[in-house]
């Protein structure tokens, strides 16, 4: 499997006019329109008829990641306001920074700057009946990021600190305010791990009702978690993928997610979400990693790991068989890891065989995930969409592949 560096980004745009992205979801989560392709056919339908197209005994995977109010908006009394955006816990993970009570560090985007001379920011926020002050001390860049410092009083975690003070971040392609409907239609039914800063939107699709008659169809379902960075939304500028920079991002997952998986051995596994996606087929590498090296004290999937390591490849009950052995030697029930793994045309997906997925940006690292799955079929299936009426993007319709 040979990296593929040399594709140009430009075979993956599209046009993708204004009025056809979504600015706002549907008044019900489940009656989006489905496009489903299958071997080659493409049908369209609404997303409450989704369990109906899933073979019985299939295994649906769920990002159970829950966005942040990211955005912290501070007013200086010179009249400016500084927004500091929180991407990641600096030397942190996020359940360990979010469970603080007074302090903790964090990876930034700052903007307005330059208007942030010295000293300290700080805010009133209102925390149930109590009002706490939260601070922020800026330290040094870490590349366009910055590191920062925060402090507040009234022993409250810094997960409900950052629910009230901060709001929650938008995609930018929306040009438009978050609004007060959005703390709940930017979150899925199932969020429960607080550190995205963007939503699995693949999910954004589920109801309780549709999660139901999964169970009732006798799919199975199983919950990961990989916190959503800002880089999701990057864009590819430069003129092959070789030459961009996939994002990071951190994974957590059970050994009983592992064995879920290995006993669908076999059988349909759907990733709901490309995030997902990268998840499964990176904790595959690691497995792989683990067969040139068992004594690796960490998990960390390189962008192009997994073309390098592709001669070594194994079945995946063996590959995963080898992280749940390493699991259990360290004495772990919950990996926590990072991957940049870069899927593109030319992987061979190990793992997922089926993608629930929404309509992704033009010349967009979430297009070459798809491609990777369904090839050229990706243009008919955008063709089909844009014909048809579809909305696009986060809060857009849906797709489901199956090659």
């Amino acid at each position: 499997m040979t990296a593929p560096k040399a594709i140009h980004i430009d075979e993956y745009d599209y046009a993708l006019p204004p009025e056809r992205i979504a600015k706002y979801p549907l008044a019900e989560r489940d009656h989006s329109k489905l496009l489903h392709y299958r071997h080659g056919t493409i049908h369209e339908h609404t997303f409450a008829d989704l369990p109906n197209l899933i073979a019985p005994g299939s295994l649906l995977l769920f990002n159970d990641t829950k966005v942040i109010h990211a955005r912290l908006l501070f007013h200086k009394s010179t009249g400016a306001t500084i927004e500091i955006f929180c991407l990641e816990p600096w030397e942190s993970v996020a359940s360990v920074a979010f469970a603080e009570h007074e302090h903790c560090s964090w990876l930034c985007l700052i903007g307005n700057n330059k208007k942030w001379k010295d000293g300290t920011l700080s805010m009133d926020i209102t925390i149930g009946n109590d009002t706490s002050t939260l601070t922020a001390q800026r330290r040094e860049a870490q590349g366009e990021s910055w590191i920062v410092d925060f402090s507040w009083t009234g022993g409250n975690s810094f997960a409900e600190v950052i629910e009230a003070a901060g709001v929650i971040p938008l995609p930018p392609y929306l040009h438009r305010d978050a609004e007060s409907s959005d703390n709940e239609r930017y979150q899925t039914v199932y969020a429960a791990h607080e550190g995205s800063v963007a939503a699995p939107t693949a999910g954004l699709h589920f109801t309780d009702s549709v999660l139901t008659a999964l169970r009732q169809h006798n799919i199975d379902t199983e919950y990961i978690t990989l916190q959503v960075g800002a880089g999701t939304f990057k864009p590819v500028t430069t003129a092959t993928i070789g030459e961009h920079t996939m994002h990071v991002e951190q994974i957590q997952v059970s050994a009983s997610n592992l064995r879920a998986v290995i006993d669908h051995a076999g059988k349909p596994i759907i990733s709901v979400g490309t995030t997902t996606v990268r998840t499964l087929e990176s904790i595959y590498w690691f497995g792989i990693q683990l067969g040139n090296d068992p004594h690796l004290d960490r998990m960390h999937i390189g962008q192009w790991d997994c073309y390098r390591l592709a001669e070594h490849a194994v079945p995946m009950s063996e590959a995963y068989s080898r992280v749940l052995q390493w699991m259990n030697e360290h004495d772990i029930e919950h990996l926590d890891g990072a991957t940049q793994l870069m899927i593109a045309p030319g992987y061979q997906y190990r793992v997922v065989s089926s993608l629930v997925t929404n309509f992704h940006q033009p010349k967009s690292t979430l297009l070459l995930l798809v491609s990777a799955l369904i090839g050229d079929n990706w243009h008919r299936c955008y063709d089909y969409a844009l014909a048809n009426g579809f909305r696009f993007l986060s809060y857009g319709d849906s797709c489901f592949f199956e090659p």
